[in-house]
């Protein structure tokens, strides 16, 4: 038997598409949060949605050993929808997000292809994800704690700088490839959180500006930088709340 998270023949890691870094609207830039608002009230009552899928699904994945297909679908809608809203609100995009469970013609996409599931690495998932919820927190979290810094740069310089995208978008796709492995999406356990240029996938005729994804060292660097800023913004979150 395959090991709970050893790859298999045929196994497909979920795929993230940006189009390139372009100019944005410092107008846009500037309420960012604010226009959010409505992806975020909206996504409040999908992801309740989805939490309930999720749950069936994974009862039905361990007598199954896959997805029932609707659930899938589902599944699939709401991590394309939330991970459109979360490229937006890290600056990634400049246009809008619709509200849908599908937008192929949207500057964000996704891919991922739900297929067979090892039934004990579904039943052991919570456990087996431990190492990347811990990994994708932190580079969620420290991207956060320079969200200003990085809000004010593209605001004055009316774009985010090549390192600074690559970046991000690593940020971004390791956390849907995270999502999709919790959703149970994909059998492939979360990888690439530095790119792609060590991987075979970097030699691969590029689809778009984020696949394969080719972080440079600048890149690489400032994703250490969000690792080191998660840690600390973490030890200095806890340690206020045990001070108080």
């Amino acid at each position: 038997m395959a090991s709970a998270t050893a790859p298999t023949a045929g196994e497909f890691l979920p795929q993230l598409d940006v189009d390139g870094p372009a100019p944005q609207s410092r107008v846009t830039v500037f309420f960012r949060l604010i226009l959010l608002i409505p992806q975020w009230f909206v996504l409040i009552f999908v992801s309740i949605a989805a939490f309930f899928v999720q749950v069936i699904g994974w009862f039905a994945a361990l007598f199954m050993g896959r997805l029932p297909d609707w659930a899938a679908e589902f599944l699939t809608g709401y991590l394309s929808w939330w991970t459109r809203v979360s490229a937006y609100g890290t600056l990634l995009v400049d246009q809008y997000p619709p509200f849908a469970m599908r937008a192929p013609d949207y500057t964000v996409r996704i891919e991922v292809r739900p297929g067979p599931l090892n039934r004990l690495a579904v039943f052991f998932r919570f456990i087996l994800l431990i190492p990347a919820a811990i990994l994708s927190a932190l580079l969620s979290y420290g991207w956060q704690v320079a969200g200003f810094v990085i809000w004010l740069f593209v605001l004055i310089n009316g774009s985010m700088p090549q390192a600074l995208f690559e970046a991000t978008a690593a940020v971004q796709r390791y956390a849907m490839r995270y999502n999709a492995y919790v959703m149970l999406l994909t059998s492939a356990y979360p990888k690439g959180p530095f790119g792609d240029q060590d991987s075979p996938q970097a030699a691969q005729p590029r689809a778009s500006a984020t696949r394969p994804l080719l972080v440079s060292s600048n890149g690489r660097t400032l994703l250490i930088v969000f690792i080191v800023l998660g840690v600390v913004g973490y030890l200095a979150q806890t340690s206020l709340q045990l001070n108080r």
